[in-house]
This record gives structure tokens, sequence and C-alpha cells, in this order.
């Protein structure tokens, strides 16, 4: 993950999630109303435990505002163990029929005591060369 302008960084107690969207123009049909992003993940565990990431929850909203959540266990079909320093990375991605949207939510762990905790992953912006933002 190459940190920059479009890397978007979040820490919650010793967890650091880093998120870059980028959009994906040889996958959207802009003419009909189909826009798609993929967005790389860097989960970082800070700490001098282990944890492990139990369940992902996002919040995805488009340009008109319609919000749709995801909930699901793990991320990419797994539920990866970081010990400490170690860091897990992963790229999904996420369509829309808007130009622009945001996306944001939380990734549920549990540490070596068993205790669950949410690690909040930053909110991004999801902005393609399709979208005109007007200034008032």
């Amino acid at each position: 993950m190459i940190d920059n302008e479009n890397t978007y960084v979040e820490t919650t107690g010793t967890i650091t999630i880093k998120v870059s969207p980028i959009f994906l123009a040889d996958q959207s049909e802009p003419d009909e109303g189909h826009f798609v992003w993929a967005y790389h993940v860097r989960i970082e565990n800070n700490g001098a435990e282990p944890v492990q990431l139990l369940t992902r929850y996002w919040c995805i909203t488009d340009g008109t505002g319609h919000v749709h959540e995801v909930r699901g266990d793990g991320v990419i079909g797994e539920q990866p163990v970081l010990d400490p320093g170690e860091a897990f990375e992963y790229t999904s991605g996420t369509p829309l029929a808007t130009p622009t949207g945001i996306m944001g939510g939380t990734y549920g762990m549990r540490d070596r005591a068993g205790s669950q905790f949410d690690a909040i992953i930053p909110t991004f912006s999801l902005d393609s060369p399709h979208f005109v933002a007007a200034v008032h």
C-alpha cells in the first residue's frame, strides 16, 4: 500500500487501519449508472498481544444518500490473527449507482483474553472522475 493523499487512516487502541480507494474505470459503465471502486486495506497490530479479526461491518452511502449496510464474518473468507507488529492486507471492491459516495465501518476484534472490541475503519470518499463537485 502506498501512503498518499488518497489513504485514510484510523487508530483504535493498538489497531491502525489504512484504506486506499481507487476508481475502476474499466469495470464502470457511467452511462448505465454503474461505478466501481476497489479499496486496499491494511490492518496493523501495534500492541503487545495478538488480536483476531472476527467480523466486518460496512456502511456504504451513495451520492443520493442511499445507505447499504454489510455485515459478515471476517474479510475475504478469513478471520486473521495478527501477532504483535504484524499486519494483514487485502483488496476488495464495491459498486455504486452514483459517481460518488462514502464508506466506513468497523472490524470486530478479539484479544488474547477473549475481550471483544470494534476497531474503526476510517470513513473514506469514493469519487470518480465523473463526479463534479459544486461549491456554493
